[in-house]
């Protein structure tokens, strides 16, 4: 790319690797240099310093990030993550990812994401609280339901949109519950969200075993990341198709049993504990190896960069359904790429859109103050990601390119296009 990414305020491993994915596809699209730049670099990206009175009477201060990755196609959409090791540069990474995921799925939004540098497990209920409140205060002057709609992600969930929803309603004189996603029923949440990107895992990797003629009886799967997202696809997978799951891990401890575990159980240990730290329900194993472990479905749903070019290699599964963002470097792509015929990827943008579809629900039903039922919601869920896998599978086969190419390339295509229609502005 064109800029010096050693000056540049997005120099994080995890966006020179969205950079870096970005470069590919331009190259095999023949994207004009012109064009690459204002395409991959995000329209806005905010900073903000965030005070709080704590607990013992001391004031600490956070740092908070907002990217807003382009506004071309409508408002940008984006979960709302707090982690310790957030960045300004994962975070663009992340919006990029967002725009591309969007774009697949024809949703009309930019991609965004935003969070908190801080460790939301060490902050007592008031704490998380005042934190979530200031910075949604801080961020008001750049974010709308015509602009920028939030949601949750790793570390927040439906109490924190909750106190976002609030805070910027007080600000505007009334309830604005449009302004995120991922938010409580009772305040206008939509039935199904936080199960929507499990369920969208799910279903593609049901569709991915229908093409590979995988029996589900016959069939075993390892979960890395029992969060939100993983652990709702386990139980799915396990409870309702009739998969064996082997393996799951958390942030604390991994464990895998070649006989099964018992994913009901260990979801409710986490419900009542917080994790899988003191859980005994399976043999305990490293978690970096858990990913190589035999298994038919394998099933990253935590972190970004997880299989590398160290592990790629090893990797023993049939079917890699991405759960999380950016799983997979690229140079990870070129060893799976060599191993098309062993290992069905279903990549990111593809396979974790669920939330952001259900989101997309949400916000329409806010903005038309008209709700859904469930079945309504799963079902279109199921309708939009099954006209998106067909386009990637088809577009793959067609052009004899991986999945990820396949996909990326009809997002970002979409996004070029309405660019180019639009003029130099958005």
């Amino acid at each position: 790319m064109s800029f010096n990414s050693s000056l540049n305020i997005y120099d994080d491993p995890t966006f020179r690797m969205a950079c870096e994915q970005f470069g590919f596809l331009a190259d095999y699209l023949g994207i004009d240099r012109n064009d690459r730049d204002r395409l991959m670099l995000p329209k806005r990206s905010v900073a903000v310093t965030l005070p709080v009175h704590m607990d013992d009477g001391s004031t600490q201060t956070f740092q908070g990030y907002r990217v807003q990755h382009h506004l071309t196609l409508g408002p940008t959409k984006g979960g709302t993550r707090f982690s310790p090791d957030l960045s300004m540069g994962e975070t663009a990474a992340l919006a990029m990812w967002m725009s591309w995921k969007c774009a697949l799925a024809n949703l009309p939004y930019g991609g965004a994401k935003g969070g908190i540098m801080c460790d939301p497990r060490t902050l007592s209920r008031r704490e998380l609280e005042a934190l979530s409140r200031r910075y949604m205060q801080e961020m008001i002057p750049f974010v709308g339901p015509h602009t920028d709609i939030m949601g949750p992600d790793m570390g927040t969930n439906e109490q924190v949109m909750a106190w976002f929803m609030d805070t910027y309603s007080v600000y505007q004189g009334y309830a604005v519950n449009e302004i995120v996603t991922g938010k409580p029923v009772s305040v206008g949440g939509t039935e199904g969200r936080r199960e929507a990107t499990g369920r969208g895992v799910v279903y593609l990797v049901e569709r991915a075993m229908d093409m590979l003629k995988m029996e589900p009886e016959k069939t075993t799967a390892v979960v890395q990341g029992f969060g939100n997202v993983g652990a709702v696809a386990a139980l799915s997978l396990g409870l309702k198709t009739g998969v064996k799951i082997l393996g799951i891990s958390d942030a604390f401890a991994a464990f895998y049993n070649p006989k099964g575990l018992d994913v009901r159980a260990a979801d409710a240990w986490v419900a009542k504990h917080g994790s899988l730290k003191e859980w005994d329900g399976g043999d305990r194993v490293e978690p970096k190896e858990l990913l190589t472990m035999k298994c038919d479905v394998l099933i990253p749903a935590a972190v970004d960069r997880v299989i590398n070019e160290s592990n790629a290699a090893k990797l023993q599964c049939r079917i890699l359904a991405e759960g999380a963002n950016g799983p997979t470097t690229p140079e990870a792509d070129r060893i799976l790429d060599q191993r098309w015929s062993e290992v069905f990827v279903i990549p990111d943008i593809l396979c974790n859109a669920g939330g952001v579809i259900v989101s997309y629900f949400e916000w329409v039903q806010g903005l038309q103050a008209f709700m859904w039922s469930e079945t309504e919601v799963t079902d279109k869920l199921f309708r939009i990601m099954e006209h998106s896998f067909t386009q990637v599978i088809q577009r793959a086969k067609r052009h004899k390119i991986s999945h990820r190419t396949a996909a990326m390339a009809i997002g970002v295509e979409r996004v070029l296009k309405a660019k180019q229609s639009r003029g130099l502005f958005p």
